[in-house]
């Protein structure tokens, strides 16, 4: 039943996959998502004139963090040395665009790192920005792309 399933033991419990024996790859993930929100909260978003102040560069820095803690908050995720770790969020239509790239020479990727990194930057910028707008949404947040390791590199079909 539980054959194949290499997060799974043998008992059906969860269980952290081995990689102790893997080969160290260079590895590199980029994910993204969207903070969507009125003109004029963007606007002063933008602008540094939210209530709680620098609202970018707080939500970037914050996602820097996320990407170095991603294991500490998904359970059978590995703690990994990471080489580099790249936040930016930008003005995309009525939306905050974020996109994060993560680097690592290890044994196993790190999709997950770049993905918290973007979540946690879209969190941060709901928590700055709560005061001027409660109705905020976070939307489409998803891997771009990864290159490194067995599987290789893929890219999200456009």
């Amino acid at each position: 039943m539980t054959e194949g399933l290499s997060h799974v033991g043998d008992r059906g419990q969860a269980r952290m996959v081995d990689v102790g024996s893997k080969p160290l790859t260079a590895r590199q993930a980029t994910a993204s998502a969207r903070v969507t929100m009125s003109a004029s909260t963007l606007d002063r978003a933008l602008s540094g004139q939210a209530p709680k102040g620098a609202v970018i560069e707080t939500a970037r820095l914050a996602g820097i963090q996320g990407a170095k803690r991603a294991a500490d908050l998904i359970p059978l995720c590995h703690p990994l040395p990471l080489d580099a770790i790249d936040v930016r969020i930008e003005p995309e239509g009525g939306a905050l665009r974020i996109e994060a790239t993560v680097a690592a020479t290890w044994r196993t990727g790190v999709e997950m790192e770049a993905l918290t990194a973007v979540a946690v930057a879209a969190l941060t910028l709901i928590d700055m920005l709560k005061a001027i707008e409660r109705e905020l949404v976070v939307t489409d947040l998803r891997l771009e792309a990864k290159s490194g390791g067995r599987s290789g590199t893929w890219t999200r079909p456009k």
